[in-house]
C-alpha cells in the first residue's frame, strides 16, 4: 500500500474517531502491537566504543521514539535501507518499489547497553516480528521487520536469538525478520526525525507509538530514560 507524505495523517483522521482517542486516554498502554515478554538473548557481543545497529520494523516514528528513551543510546536517526540512495526518498519509498524499508540506525555505547537488549526490546516492545511485510495500520515491504547487521557479530547474536524464541514459542506465530548485512543507511527527511516527540497528540502516534513507548518503560525500567534522546541534540551523528 503506497502513501503520500501525509497519508498517515489521513488515514488516522478516517480510522480514529473521537471516540476511540478517548479511549485511548483511558487505557494508554493498549497499542497496534501489543508487547511481549521475551526472555534475553543467550549469546552476547563483545565490543568496545561506539557501536551501530540498524533495524526496521515498520513506521520508523514508533521505532526512533522508543530507543530514544532507552538508556545508553547516543543517536537514532529515522531513515532507509534496502535499497539505493537514487531511491531514498519518502515519497518513492512509500511506494514499495524501491526496496528500501523505513529504518532506524541506533549509535549505542555497549558499556550501557547491549546489542541483545537492543533486540530484546526491539522483539518485545518495539513491533510484532511476526507479521509479513506489515505492521499496525501500514502495509508493504517498506514496513517490514527486518535486521540489517554491520558485522559477523551481530549476525550471529541475531540469528541465534530468532531460533532461542521460535523454540521457546513466545509468539503464536514464527518470526519472519529478515536478516542481512546493511549496504548503506540514508536518513529520512528532517521533518522526520525526533516525529514522537514532536507530535505526541497526532493520532497515529497517540494510538500506535506512544503505548510503545510506556512498555518500554513497564517492561524495561532499568532501560528507560524519561527525557529523549534526540536527534536535533545529539553530540554523534556519525
Amino acid at each position: 500500500m503506497s502513501r503520500s507524505q501525509f497519508s498517515r495523517l489521513s488515514l488516522c483522521a478516517a480510522a480514529l474517531s473521537a471516540l476511540a482517542i478517548a479511549a485511548f486516554a483511558i487505557a494508554p498502554s493498549r497499542a497496534a502491537e501489543d508487547a511481549v515478554i521475551i526472555p534475553a538473548p543467550a549469546t552476547a557481543m563483545k565490543a568496545e566504543g561506539i557501536q551501530t545497529a540498524v533495524l526496521a520494523g515498520g513506521c520508523f516514528w514508533g521505532v526512533q521514539g522508543v530507543y530514544q528513551h532507552t538508556a545508553g543510546i547516543i543517536n537514532a536517526v529515522s531513515g532507509y535501507a534496502g535499497g539505493s540512495k537514487a531511491t531514498a526518498d519518502y515519497n518513492m519509498v512509500s511506494s514499495g518499489s524501491t526496496g528500501h524499508a523505513e529504518a532506524v540506525e541506533i549509535k549505542y555505547d555497549p558499556k550501557k547497553i547491549s546489542y541483545g537488549k537492543i533486540l530484546q526490546i526491539f522483539f518485545s516492545v518495539v513491533h510484532d516480528p511476526t507479521q509479513l511485510n506489515r505492521q499496525g495500520p501500514d502495509s508493504g515491504t517498506q514496513y517490514r521487520s527486518a535486521i540489517f547487521t554491520t558485522s559477523d557479530e551481530q549476525k550471529k547474536v541475531a540469528e541465534a536469538y530468532i531460533a532461542e524464541l521460535n523454540a521457546a514459542k513466545v509468539y503464536k506465530k514464527p518470526i519472519v525478520t529478515k536478516i542481512g548485512p546493511l549496504d548503506a543507511f540514508y536518513a529520512a527527511e528532517a521533518y522526520h526525525q525526533d516525529y514522537l516527540t514532536l507530535h505526541p497528540n497526532q493520532p497515529y502516534i497517540a494510538f500506535n507509538d506512544i503505548p510503545k513507548v510506556e512498555n518500554l518503560k513497564k517492561i524495561f525500567a532499568d532501560n528507560y530514560i524519561e527525557k529523549p534522546t534526540l536527534v536535533s541534540n545529539a553530540k554523534v551523528t556519525n
